[in-house]
């Protein structure tokens, strides 16, 4: 950045302005949950600046390195209302940012330069297949920063980051990429005043995905509400569900399932001791997992019915019904929800030795009870974590 503001900038006009449309994008961003772009405006800009080659018929003369101060400058502006506030983007997601920018533009602007590419490609048709070529690639190298980043920081299993890194494409990523597209061919033929035109429907868009994220959260925070329902009743102990559902999605991760099968998982485990509802009286501590296996299927299977009614995935009632079935029947989700269960039931009041007491007890019951491979998963999470306290 300081060699771009020492040297002067090439086509000004053009670099204020999509620095601009980069600076209203970090403005507008927003807090998407588990979406991977919270600034998917400001993410677009800063790639149609990246690829772009003309504005209005008339050649651009910026290099890589103008591309990538533009963009940072633009998202450092637009970020100083959120960091005010202390809802700054992270620096993981920031360094992503600028690394794909840098990504595109090595890619596209010293060959455009150079003259390679009106060679190679001309204007037409081939050039427009180009420009999206390079927007799928570049992003497929953020879904790849993204995956190993997150594998740095979680030690969770690359493949299934990955896989979900690229399914988040096919969502607001795709939106993001064609928007990029579609500014940078605009701009080249009808000048700068296609921005706006082509930015309101990512702004659109983007009003759509925050919309869909509030029903997402919305229809969470109904299910923990009725997760809460054994608690209040006292069928089970303080905490107890969010403690088995923490810890299910955290083994879940550890074994490499991927974004779908983790949110089942979380809401069955989140709801795994409804079926107590029924009982005459309370088990004590709510410890299902000493009771005999009648029932504890009787007790599966009228907490599946409950969730049906409820209007849940009917994949979450399926793992309710099905934690108390022989482990070799049942599938992995509910695998890794009676194993979490049975461990935060062990664990809980028997002091400090209590995490370890639970492990050594589930490992003795493997190969019969539960499945080897899901408690040594559990004990690689608890010893990541520092034990229980870590997933409250």
């Amino acid at each position: 950045m300081l060699y771009t503001v020492a040297r002067g900038l090439d086509d000004a006009a053009v670099a204020v302005a999509f620095g601009l449309l980069v600076a209203v994008g970090e403005l507008a961003r927003w807090s998407g949950g588990e979406d991977r772009e919270p600034a998917p405006l400001g993410a677009a800009g800063a790639l149609a600046y990246a690829l772009l080659g003309a504005k209005a018929g008339d050649s651009t003369h910026h290099g890589v390195l103008q591309v990538v101060a533009v963009a940072v400058a633009g998202a450092l502006v637009g970020c100083v209302p959120h960091v005010a506030r202390g809802r700054g983007p992270s620096p993981d997601h920031m360094a992503r940012r600028v690394l794909t920018v840098w990504f595109a533009a090595a890619c596209f602007q010293p060959l455009y330069n150079q003259g390679k590419l009106a060679e190679w490609f001309g204007d037409g048709a081939y050039y427009a297949l180009l420009i999206a070529g390079l927007l799928a690639l570049t992003g497929l190298c953020d879904a790849v920063l993204a995956a190993a980043m997150a594998h740095a920081r979680t030690g969770w299993p690359f493949g299934p980051l990955l896989r979900d890194e690229m399914r988040s494409m096919l969502g607001i990523g795709s939106a993001v990429c064609a928007t990029g597209a579609v500014m940078a061919l605009a701009v080249a033929v009808a000048g700068l005043w296609a921005l706006p035109v082509i930015s309101l429907p990512l702004l659109l868009t983007q009003l759509a995905f925050r919309r869909y994220s509030a029903v997402k959260a919305t229809y969470r925070q109904t299910i923990a509400s009725l997760a809460r329902a054994t608690e209040i009743a006292g069928y089970t102990p303080h905490g107890h569900a969010h403690r088995v559902a923490a810890l299910s999605r955290a083994i879940g991760r550890d074994l490499g399932l991927s974004g779908p099968d983790l949110t089942v998982l979380e809401y069955a485990a989140l709801m795994h001791d409804i079926g107590q509802l029924s009982l005459v009286d309370p088990v004590r501590d709510g410890a299902t997992a000493g009771l005999p296996l009648a029932q504890q299927r009787r007790i599966a299977l009228l907490g599946g019915a409950v969730v049906r009614q409820t209007g849940v995935d009917s994949q979450v009632a399926v793992v309710v019904e099905r934690l108390a079935d022989p482990y070799r029947e049942q599938p992995l989700t509910a695998r890794i929800v009676r194993t979490a269960n049975a461990y935060d039931e062990m664990a809980r009041g028997a002091g400090p030795q209590g995490p370890l007491a639970a492990l050594e007890g589930l490992r003795l019951a493997t190969g019969k009870e539960y499945q080897p491979e899901v408690v040594e998963a559990l004990a690689r999470v608890v010893e990541c974590r520092g034990g229980p306290k870590g997933l409250r």
